[in-house]
């Protein structure tokens, strides 16, 4: 239903969503990285909290309309390694985004300028991962080979 319909709520609106998920998502985590690098000091390091609930709706959202779009192209996505690179970026952008949320956001309750070394070597590699899974994700549209039922490739 989702590859072969003709109706803008099938592809189209799910494409849709997944790029306005990938948008809560991974700009609210580059707004919480950025500003402990240092960018926007007058804004508390303890407020990037109200930031999280922004960062699950996004997660879920894109959770549930990356399901669906793998539903549409399973073998397309299942059998290419840039998927998989992009599944284990996410997990390692979301592993990094827990320890930045408690050793920095949470630790930070009564001093606000201050950041630790540690906290934005977290930082800098959030940003990293969750360009690396954009672009992963978005090479996934041109990275397919396809492999015919007698296995020759084309």
């Amino acid at each position: 239903m989702v590859r072969e319909s003709p109706s803008l709520l099938a592809f189209p609106t799910i494409i849709a969503l997944h790029a306005i998920g990938m948008g809560l998502l991974v700009g609210a985590n580059a707004a919480m990285d950025f500003r402990i690098l240092g960018f926007a000091s007058g804004v508390p390091i303890s407020s990037l909290e109200r930031l999280v609930p922004v960062m699950r709706f996004g997660f879920w959202l894109n959770a549930t309309s990356g399901l669906l779009l793998l539903l549409a192209y399973p073998t397309k996505a299942l059998t290419n390694p840039v998927f998989y690179t992009k599944l284990f970026l996410i997990v390692c952008a979301m592993v990094d985004a827990f320890l930045v949320r408690t050793e920095v956001i949470q630790e930070n309750r009564g001093e606000d300028s201050f950041v630790s070394n540690r906290g934005k070597v977290l930082a800098i590699a959030s940003l990293f991962l969750w360009a690396g899974a954009v672009v992963a994700g978005r090479l996934l549209a041109y990275t397919y080979l396809f492999i015919d039922a007698s296995f020759e490739k084309y």
